[in-house]
């Protein structure tokens, strides 16, 4: 694994984590008429938390978008993962509570399945599927399974409806990483022009703002241990999906690195559930008057 991709992704995931943390604590005091409305990105706009929570989620994203360019999207989406790591750090911070054997069972399952996952799999590159419709289908999927995720969080509201938002808005940004590292090799092979004439840069313009209306709503409307779970665990799967379905991203098959690679994926998902319930997250629960007008008529 290279350095500088190990480097770029790791400084994305801690820009994620801060900004996803800070983004959270302007969110939960947002009017929830805003709920799932482009008005709410102008109501949050005027609060200068959550501009900067905005500001390190970008710096993280353009860190990430370096690191796709680099390196196999299957290898950077499990180190962008421990962005709950650093969320967790800063939470922990804020309300000085103890990591205990929740925090720590948590960073060894995650720190472990990463581990695990990278060295069974051995990501590396190969040919990317040039027929556009295995494209089509798999981000297809993952975009219609978004939005049947998005229109049961519109029935559930504050039951499960963050959860689902958060894995709706994860899967997106998987397809946006996706999208991000073909963008990026259409401007090293042509430039500019080659960049701007093709559907994807759009594609990731458009997804970046409507995961980021999923995920403020999911954070307007519950604890950040709620939401931040199904968020990490949605993008990086879904990135793997599209780097080893039509990008040409390679994992080792044989049946010893297939099993260690599902541990590893089932341990990432594993600490990220224990750290995102973790005592320390924000709390930041919905006012009992703010709930009932989210309640269902």
């Amino acid at each position: 694994m290279s350095v500088l991709v190990l480097i770029l992704a790791v400084s994305a995931a801690c820009c994620l984590g801060f900004g996803f943390v800070l983004q959270q604590n302007a969110a939960q005091r947002a009017p929830l008429s805003d709920f799932l409305s482009l008005r709410l990105l102008f109501d949050l706009m005027q609060v200068p938390r959550w501009l900067g929570g905005i500001g390190l989620m970008v710096a993280g994203m353009v860190l990430g978008a370096i690191a796709l360019g680099q390196g196999e999207i299957s290898l950077v989406e499990p180190l962008l993962a421990t962005n709950l790591l650093f969320a967790l750090a800063l939470s922990r911070k804020q309300t000085r509570q103890p990591l205990g054997r929740q925090g720590w069972g948590g960073l060894a399952l995650l720190a472990g399945g990463v581990t695990a996952f990278i060295v069974a799999g051995r990501p590396h590159g190969g040919t990317a599927v040039s027929d556009p419709f295995r494209h089509w289908l798999i981000i297809g999927a993952m975009i219609g399974l978004a939005l049947l995720l998005t229109t049961y969080a519109k029935r559930s509201r504050l039951s499960s409806g963050p959860v689902l938002l958060s894995l709706a808005a994860g899967l997106l940004y998987g397809v946006q990483d996706a999208l991000t590292r073909v963008s990026g090799q259409r401007f090293s092979e042509g430039g500019l022009t080659e960049l701007v004439t093709g559907w994807q840069p759009y594609g990731v313009a458009a997804l970046g703002v409507t995961g980021l209306i999923l995920v403020q709503s999911a954070f307007e409307t519950a604890p950040l241990r709620m939401s931040l779970p199904a968020l990490t665990a949605a993008q990086p799967l879904a990135g793997i999906i599209c780097g080893v379905g039509f990008l040409g991203d390679r994992l080792r098959t044989d049946t010893g690195a297939l099993a260690w690679e599902a541990a590893g994926l089932a341990a990432i998902v594993g600490g990220i559930v224990l750290l995102g319930l973790h005592p320390c997250m924000p709390s930041g629960a919905a006012k009992p008057e703010r709930v009932r007008d989210l309640q269902p008529k």
